[in-house]
């Protein structure tokens, strides 16, 4: 869907965790962006927050909260969906330029693994290849992915695209959701564009992953493949 100049949609966005501490900054972000309109219209913009979850929840619990703030956003006439971490390693000032690609694009994810594309200097040489040979090599040669970054959790959805996936079919709860949700979205045929980001290290708290995530998320790239 394109929009004229001036005209109005509405935007929502999906903050995973415990966002109390950021939510100043994202009102304040969103309403600097209101002021000067973002993409060819003028946003209205919905923050969704998903929290009460504790650390281990959070970890079995990802791919359910994912979906319940999807559904949320559905069923609240959202033209475009973003998920997007809240602790500000995905930061706002990409939204602009998110939202400008949906003109073209049925999905637009933030990769940190394309030209231009990077992440936090200060991450250790295990986390680093971690995450590259995970979300750019693992995920995507075993299922025949086109993206870069598989594992992103930066993502803004044109709601026909959302709208067209039957969410309550997926399955995977951890990290593994997202490439769960770029092999539905490439198997519907949708157009995807990677704006290359830089991913931040979190400002507070600290990372849910560790040895049950990575382990879960190996053998669930296999059952995605034989399950679809």
């Amino acid at each position: 869907q394109t929009f004229e100049p001036g005209e109005e949609f509405s935007f929502h966005l999906i903050l995973i965790g415990n966002a109390i501490d950021y939510l100043p900054y994202f009102i304040y972000t969103f309403t600097e962006l209101g002021k000067q309109g973002i993409g060819q219209g003028r946003g209205k913009y919905d923050l969704i927050q998903v929290e009460g979850m504790d650390l281990e929840g959070a970890q079995q619990c990802l791919g359910r909260a994912y979906v319940a703030g999807f559904g949320y956003a559905l069923a609240h006439g959202a033209d475009h969906i973003v998920e997007m971490d809240a602790d500000l390693s995905h930061s706002p000032s990409y939204l602009p330029q998110i939202v400008a690609k949906m003109a073209d694009y049925d999905v637009v994810i933030g990769s940190r693994y394309v030209p231009g594309g990077s992440v936090d200097e200060h991450w250790s040489v295990y986390r680093k290849l971690l995450s590259w040979w995970g979300g750019h090599v693992y995920a995507p040669l075993i299922l025949g992915l086109s993206v870069n970054d598989a594992t992103t959790g930066f993502k803004c959805f044109r709601r026909s695209a959302l709208a067209g996936i039957n969410l309550e079919q997926v399955r995977s709860n951890g990290y593994a959701f997202q490439v769960e949700m770029a092999y539905i979205c490439q198997r519907k045929g949708y157009r995807v564009y990677e704006l290359p980001i830089h991913f931040e290290d979190r400002t507070s708290g600290k990372s849910k992953m560790n040895w049950r995530i990575s382990a879960e998320a190996v053998w669930r790239v296999w059952q995605i493949r034989f399950r679809f």
